[in-house]
């Protein structure tokens, strides 16, 4: 399909700097068949039955983000690196900003206990990073020389807060991994869990590890071409059982974030039922994909051809996903990472 298909024109200011406070008192823009509704995270219960099941990502973001200084030989230049994906126990790949004063071989150093050197210089600003330690003792001088890895968009306008490191995780974060947050996930309250139950809504966690291929743009003109990032997931097997359970009992699966569907529709099986499953996934879903096994979506608003938008389109239609944003820019819902939600039901 035309990548311009999934472009409109979002105000620079409807993009979210901060989350809403409490997090469930974001809006949110329930899309259904029947028209659109201008609710509340908060009223999520009102929108599901008895005996549906809320899927969210578990995963854990890291401090991935980086401030180096090159050295090499007396002179030295600060280089700012957001870890993207681990590639071994020592090595992991970065964007580097700017990545034009790196050179395979250049040692970078990370205050005075972390220090790499540069294995490979990649295309767009990527590069491989050799660390000096690995495995656990690698993972906790990241988790002491690394700050929150912010999209971009908003670390450039307003650097990162004393509050970030909370606010830009989930408050059911337990596995380490991931270098972006789940965000819809991200509106989630002891309080929002507690109606749910009250609803009869349960809960089951998988986990995929986000990747910070999620900001890149889709730069080609038809998305044939598209070369989808990958990230990592599981889905265990107790989770797998009760999911199936679920749909066998008549209940709807709701996934809470664009990942948590990613990961549940890469491992459905052909007749519609869900396996334990780990391993990377890339799967890119557009229009005309056939969904086997995601009832609802909840998911934040996302930008202008994004693989994310594309998602959204294939869920709820096309037309559907363009007459909502454009509804949600005229009503000025908040948009991306820190902004408001959607609960989606299929087109």
């Amino acid at each position: 399909m035309r990548t311009d298909l999934f472009d409109f024109e979002l105000p620079d200011e409807r993009i979210a700097l901060y989350p809403a406070e409490p997090r469930d008192s974001a809006r949110m823009l329930v899309v259904q068949a029947a028209g659109l509704q201008h609710r509340s995270v908060s009223d999520l219960a009102s929108f599901l039955k008895p005996g549906d099941a809320l899927v969210l990502n578990n995963t854990r973001v890291i401090p991935a983000a980086l401030q180096g200084v090159r050295v090499r030989g007396d002179l030295k230049a600060g280089v700012d690196f957001t870890l993207i994906k681990r590639v071994d126990t020592s090595r992991w790949r970065a964007f580097a900003r700017p990545a034009k004063k790196l050179e395979p071989g250049d040692l970078v150093t990370f205050g005075d206990a972390l220090s790499a050197r540069v294995a490979d210089k990649l295309d767009a600003g990527e590069v491989e990073l050799a660390f000096e330690v690995a495995g656990a003792a690698l993972d906790a001088a990241i988790q002491t020389a690394g700050h929150m890895p912010l999209p971009p968009y908003i670390e450039l306008k307003r650097g990162i807060g004393p509050n970030d490191a909370a606010s830009y995780q989930t408050i059911y974060a337990a596995k380490d991994g991931a270098v972006a947050a789940p965000t819809a996930g991200l509106h989630m309250t002891p309080r929002l869990f507690a109606q749910l139950d009250d609803a009869g809504v349960s809960r089951h966690f998988l986990t995929l590890h986000v990747g910070a291929g999620t900001f890149l743009p889709v730069k080609v003109d038809d998305t044939a071409d598209h070369k989808m990032h990958s990230e990592w997931g599981e889905v265990g097997a107790d989770t797998v059982a009760a999911l199936n359970a679920v749909k066998a009992r008549g209940g709807r699966i709701v996934a809470v974030g664009t990942t948590s569907l990613r990961l549940l529709e890469s491992a459905v099986r052909d007749d519609g039922t869900l396996q334990p499953w780990s391993g990377e996934t890339s799967i890119f879903i557009t229009p005309g994909y056939r969904f086997k096994y995601v009832d609802v979506l909840m998911t934040n608003f996302h930008l202008p051809r994004s693989t994310l938008f594309m998602l959204v389109s294939a869920f709820a239609g096309l037309e559907t996903m363009q007459a909502a944003y454009s509804e949600a820019i005229r009503q000025q819902y908040r948009f991306y990472s820190y902004g408001d939600a959607c609960l989606l039901f299929p087109g």
